[in-house]
């Protein structure tokens, strides 16, 4: 039995967040839940408030006065037909100048930075180039530096307009308390992020790694916005992946889980940049490939000593037919088909999203790397998981970061206590 590959589009519906209900913890009230069920529809009655979140109608309006008291919701009139008779309908909508977030993404060759409104709208964006080395954490923060205000300029605000700033970056990231435990962009190990970043800035910052961020771009403004479970598997630069389970992002246990890239798929197998043998992302990520590609193409006139260069030129000689490159980018894809066959043993989700630049490539998801992860797979009673691919933007990852502290804010202005997505 083979998978379905589906390419997902971005046509989603209006507003930001998740659409499906988690079920209710412990320091989100139902004012919290109130403004996030009407910021993730955009707009809403006071009687769809009141149905989804089963409260009464009195409960729906007191909730939603003190939520515009307080300046986060506003009323806006709903359009109706021109034949209509009586008193406007009535919607709630949020107040898109109620605060703005930023969101960055750091990575090799270029970091990526967007301003959002309270609402979830895209304000402004900006980029800086980057190195392909790891650096002292201060160099990394003078970057960041850079590009905030390259930021600030580009959509006419200033830090205090910023109510937090979200981070993704490649590698072993603490979520819980900004220690970047391992990431190739630094210099040294257990480099406290945070607490760098609260020397230079008095805003709060929020770190994950950058594919949690793309798992929560999903989530918050792609396909994974109706979807209770599903996960997001990248390529780039390394192999990294991210899982939703009941609508919420799994982190693991000490929040450094799921870290894909680094599960071993062949005992003392190929050098990873982590500095242990035999990891997927040895066989998978950009740099794999390239020191595979100086093999092959060692005598090729259109070699090029740039990664990015290399790559290019390896899959067009793939293409072209030539047997040594071709055999590289089929072996990669067959390494993906035991990481996904290992995702879908562990987690069973509906669906496993692949996204990142080395998606370009076909030989990781042909139907070959499909059918062989299926016959990995035990499949005994289970309904195939779906294979998307997702062509997103540049721009996707930093959104992603930009959810982190969007949820972080609103956890702290509206909820009252701090709770992650």
């Amino acid at each position: 039995m083979s998978n379905a590959l589906l390419t997902l589009q971005n046509d989603v519906a209006e507003g930001c967040g998740p659409l499906l209900r988690s079920a209710r913890k412990a320091g989100r009230s139902l004012r919290q839940e109130t403004f996030e069920f009407v910021r993730a529809h955009g707009q809403a009655a006071r009687t769809d408030v009141t149905q989804a979140l089963n409260i009464s109608a009195g409960s729906a309006t007191t909730l939603t006065a003190d939520l515009i008291t307080s300046g986060f919701l506003r009323e806006v009139e709903r359009p109706t037909r021109e034949s209509s008779r009586g008193r406007p309908r009535v919607a709630l909508q949020v107040v898109p100048e109620a605060g703005f977030v930023i969101g960055i993404k750091l990575a090799f060759k270029r970091h990526i930075a967007v301003l959002l409104d309270f609402a979830g709208n895209l304000i402004a964006d900006a980029d800086l180039l980057s190195s392909d080395v790891g650096r002292p954490v201060e160099q990394l923060i003078d970057e960041i530096e850079l590009l905030i205000r390259k930021l600030l300029k580009e959509g006419g605000k200033t830090q205090s307009d910023v109510r937090a700033i979200g981070i993704g970056m490649p590698g072993i990231i603490d979520h819980n308390s900004g220690v970047v435990v391992w990431s190739s962009m630094l210099q040294t190990r257990e480099e406290d992020l945070r607490a760098a970043f609260a020397q230079r800035f008095d805003i709060p910052m929020v770190l994950d790694n950058d594919a949690n961020m793309l798992t929560l771009a999903e989530l918050w403004f792609g396909q994974g916005r109706a979807m209770a479970d599903f996960a997001v598997v990248t390529i780039e630069s390394g192999v990294g992946m991210g899982l939703v389970l009941n609508n919420e992002l799994y982190r693991g246990g000490h929040g450094m889980g799921l870290e894909l890239g680094h599960t071993k798929v062949q005992l003392d197998g190929a050098l990873c940049r982590c500095g242990q043998r035999g990891c997927l992302e040895a066989y998978l990520a950009d740099y794999a490939l390239s020191r595979e590609a100086a093999t092959a193409l060692d005598h090729d006139p259109t070699m090029s000593k740039n990664s990015q260069a290399t790559l290019e030129t390896l899959y067009q000689q793939a293409k072209s037919g030539h047997k040594a490159a071709e055999t590289i980018f089929r072996r990669a894809g067959r390494y993906l088909s035991l990481g996904l066959s290992n995702v879908v043993q562990l987690f069973d989700p509906a669906l496993i999203i692949l996204s990142g630049e080395r998606m370009q490539y076909d030989y990781l998801y042909a139907q070959t790397v499909l059918d062989e992860m299926q016959r990995m797979t035990l499949n005994e009673g289970r309904k195939p998981c779906e294979i998307a691919i997702h062509a997103w933007g540049d721009l996707v990852w930093a959104r992603g970061a930009a959810a982190l502290a969007l949820s972080n804010v609103t956890d702290t202005l509206i909820g009252g206590e701090a709770r992650t997505p």
